[in-house]
C-alpha cells in the first residue's frame, strides 16, 4: 500500500507555523512565506541528534535512580533516600496512592519514554517499513506524556513538602535529583529532535537517499 507524503507530493511545511508549501529546489535555502523560517524537508541532523540526547538521558537514568535525591536531617539523625526507598515508605506507611504516583512518575514514564523513543530512532535509521501507524501513534503518545514531564519534578517537591510538614526535619536535595531532573529535560528534547516523517520515507513506495535520513 502506497500513502501520498508531502514528500512524494513535493510539498514541505514549515516547522514554525505548520504552513505547507509547494517546495522549490535552489541553491539557497527556501524560506517559509508567512514566518520566513528556514523549510526543511526533514529536521537536519535528527536521529544523530535524537541518539546522542537519548545515550545522555539514559546514562543519567541510572545515578537518577541510584543516588539520593533527599537528605533528611533531624534530631534523630541524618537519612538519604532514593526514588525507590521514597516509594516503600509511603506504601509502608499507608500512603499508597502517593507511592503509585511517585513510582509511576518518576520510574515507569521516564522507562517508557526512552524506550519508545529508542524504538522510534533505530526503525527509523534502519529504514524499516514496520507497522508505521502504530510507531506515528506511539510518538504522539511520547509527545503528550513529554507535556507532562514535569510532574515527574513536581512528585519529587511534593515529597519533600510532605517530608517536612509530617516531622521537624531539614530537607535539601540530592545529587539524584539533578540527575533526575536531567533526564526529564533531555527526554524531552530528544522529542523534540526526532522526526516522525522518517517514519514514512520507506513506506511511501520509493528508497531515500542516506542524505533524507539527516539532512534537508
Amino acid at each position: 500500500m502506497k500513502y501520498v507524503t508531502a514528500k512524494r507530493a513535493g510539498l514541505v511545511s514549515c516547522h514554525a507555523c505548520g504552513r505547507v508549501e509547494p517546495r522549490i529546489r535552489s541553491v539557497t535555502p527556501q524560506h517559509c512565506s508567512r514566518c520566513g523560517a528556514v523549510l526543511h524537508r526533514r529536521h537536519p541532523d535528527s536521529l544523530m541528534r535524537t541518539w546522542a540526547l537519548l545515550i545522555a538521558a539514559a546514562l543519567l537514568y541510572i545515578p537518577a535512580n541510584l543516588l539520593p535525591v533527599m537528605h533528611t536531617s533531624s534530631l534523630l539523625g541524618s537519612e538519604d533516600d532514593t526514588i525507590m526507598s521514597g516509594v516503600v515508605y509511603f506504601w509502608t506507611s499507608g500512603d499508597w496512592p502517593l507511592a503509585v504516583i511517585v513510582f509511576i512518575a518518576s520510574i515507569m514514564v521516564p522507562m517508557l519514554k526512552l524506550s519508545v523513543l529508542v524504538l522510534l530512532t533505530a526503525t527509523a535509521q534502519r529504514r524499516s517499513r514496520w507497522r508505521p501507524e502504530q510507531r506515528t501513534t506511539l510518538y504522539r503518545m511520547v509527545e503528550r506524556i513529554g507535556r507532562w514531564s514535569m510532574l515527574d519534578v513536581f512528585v519529587v517537591t511534593l515529597t519533600v513538602a510532605l517530608v517536612r510538614f509530617k516531622s521537624l526535619a531539614v530537607i535539601t536535595a540530592g545529587p539524584g535529583a539533578i540527575a533526575f531532573g536531567s533526564v526529564v529535560i533531555l527526554t524531552m528534547m530528544a522529542s523534540m529532535q526526532f522526526d516522525p516523517r522518517l517514519i514514512w520515507d520507506n513506506v511511501e513506495g520509493s528508497t531515500p537517499k542516506p542524505q533524507d535520513l539527516d539532512h534537508d
